[in-house]
């Protein structure tokens, strides 16, 4: 490849055009708002620091024409964001909110605040809801609220007065986001102009300059590639087989804010527009681009398949998914990573690139060990296809977890179940996430289970199974029994709402309705 020039970083905050040069690669917004930016941004906290609590909550705008205005509005953790990756976009912060917002006037009538500390990522996180429901016409019902707020975490006044100020926000006089006005800041920066700078401005917000490669930022030697096209990705893989593919970056920025790692050369997958795609081909089959992130993903897998909107709600939080990538997650390889064990009961491929050439996988065959997978020097993950399910499978997929909302799975059971005409199993997937070293079916279980009547004898022949599938080990989130148990009680689960002479109702077997 030819030698490759840097160019600043450009992108948009307070309604101007910020271009950065100098900065390294893994500086992270959070940091920049707080100490560089001019005037500094304090309003966005630093609290876990690692994408949980929700204080450092920002909005993020990028062009998309089949969004309301031309531009898609999302809340992100600024603390997982690194600044190359917001190159082209726009940056809002609570500052940029007109005094008062609507939304603060409602947390300051229902009495949603104390401390404060955690306020105004609360604040830009019910401001993203208000935008999506106003550009919808809809109005969100109390578990949607709740849902939305799972990212965000508050320790002083408990959720009930935050919901009911999430609430209330509908009913004060609308104070919306000017998208007209964030469209033209983006086209113009995109085309390489960008909005008038103020006056003033010091070293860090400087007019982009011209010239330089469009797609690359060097500092102190640590580069950052943000390649445009499938081809220009390849081709920098190929060249630079060590570097570390970034996705989202919200497990490999903990590495940095946590570990206080050096992650070396960086390519960027955000930036490839064919990466982000999702598309149905001729034959029904689901493609999902290795860069689309989990929010879209999640949602395009529960429209087909709406048994999986739990597991979809209740994967992360709203601004992880926003800005995580289902191909990230994949990649990743953690043993209790929610996406593999779903993907891998409906059957998933993987489609894998090195240079020009590609090869297919099943998914359940990527993963080889522990965090160790199938991928060859210079290759990478360019998306995964989900075939459609036979008529007459039934999906159910469950995860057991400390917490309800936004947090690491103990056990996570995946499961595809079609019976014939009889009433006997005629196929079957089972795939659990937690209870190995790599997310894998569970083959003798399978076995159990494949031509027989769907009766309670199978299912306690089945259910012993599992102790010879698997062998999990004891940590902090369960102890090896524990997770025996559980993945017992899932598959007893699974066989009251699907056996053929009386199925529970899912409603009578979960603990809230989660709606589409």
């Amino acid at each position: 490849m030819p030698e490759i020039s840097p160019r600043p970083i450009r992108f948009v905050h307070h309604g101007h055009a910020i271009a950065l040069e100098g900065v390294p690669p893994t500086r992270t917004l959070l940091d920049w708002l707080r100490e560089d930016a001019r005037p500094r941004c304090t309003g966005t906290k630093e609290g876990c620091n690692e994408g949980d609590c929700g204080a450092c909550t920002v909005l993020v705008a990028e062009r998309d024409d089949t969004a309301p205005g031309g531009v898609t509005i999302r809340n992100v953790n600024a603390c997982l964001s690194f600044l190359p990756t917001l190159d082209g976009r726009a940056v809002i912060t609570v500052e940029d909110l007109p005094q008062p917002h609507p939304v603060q006037q409602a947390l300051v009538d229902c009495h949603g605040s104390q401390c404060g500390f955690c306020t105004p990522g609360f604040v830009m996180t019910m401001t993203a809801l208000r935008e999506a429901h106003a550009a919808a016409g809809t109005r969100p019902e109390r578990p949607a609220i709740a849902d939305a707020l799972a990212g965000n975490l508050c320790r002083c006044t408990g959720y009930r007065p935050i919901v009911d100020a999430a609430e209330r926000m509908f009913e004060l006089p609308d104070a919306p986001i000017d998208r007209a006005a964030l469209r033209a800041q983006l086209d113009a920066l995109q085309a390489g102009a960008g909005p008038r700078l103020r006056e003033g401005d010091d070293m860090d917000s400087r007019h982009p300059r011209e010239g330089g490669d469009p797609r690359s930022h060097v500092h102190a030697g640590a580069a950052f590639h943000a390649p445009r096209t499938l081809d220009e990705l390849a081709a920098l893989r190929l060249a630079h087989p060590e570097a570390r593919l970034l996705a989202g970056g919200t497990d490999i920025a903990l590495w940095v804010n946590k570990q206080f790692r050096e992650l070396g050369r960086l390519i960027w997958t955000g930036g490839v527009p064919a990466l982000r795609r999702i598309a149905t081909d001729a034959d029904g089959a689901l493609h999902i681009g290795a860069a689309a992130s989990l929010e879209d993903a999640w949602a395009a897998l529960a429209a087909r398949w709406p048994a999986l909107t739990e597991v979809w709600r209740r994967f992360a939080s709203p601004p992880v998914r926003h800005a995580g990538t289902l191909g990230g997650n994949i990649a990743n390889g953690s043993p209790i990573g929610d996406g593999a064990p779903v993907l891998i009961a409906l059957g998933a491929r993987i489609v894998l690139r090195r240079g020009p050439d590609t090869r297919t996988l099943a998914l359940e065959d990527f993963y080889l060990d522990y965090m160790k997978n199938a991928l060859a020097p210079g290759e990478f993950i360019e998306r995964l296809v989900v075939p459609p399910s036979p008529e007459g499978t039934q999906l159910r997929a469950w995860k057991i977890s400390k917490r309800f909302d936004s947090d690491i799975s103990t056990v996570l059971m995946a499961a595809a179940l079609r019976l014939d005409a009889d009433g006997r199993i005629a196929a079957v997937r089972l795939a659990f996430g937690g209870m190995a070293a790599i997310t894998k079916r569970a083959a003798q279980t399978e076995a159990a289970l494949l031509g027989q009547p769907w009766n309670e004898t199978t299912l306690q022949a089945a259910q012993a199974e599992l102790a010879q599938d698997f062998r999990p080990l004891s940590d902090l989130r369960a102890s090896a029994s524990y997770r025996l148990a559980v993945s017992a009680n899932l598959l007893r689960r699974l066989w009251l709402e699907t056996r053929p002479d009386d199925p529970l109702p899912a409603s009578a077997t979960q603990v809230r309705e989660f709606r589409a």
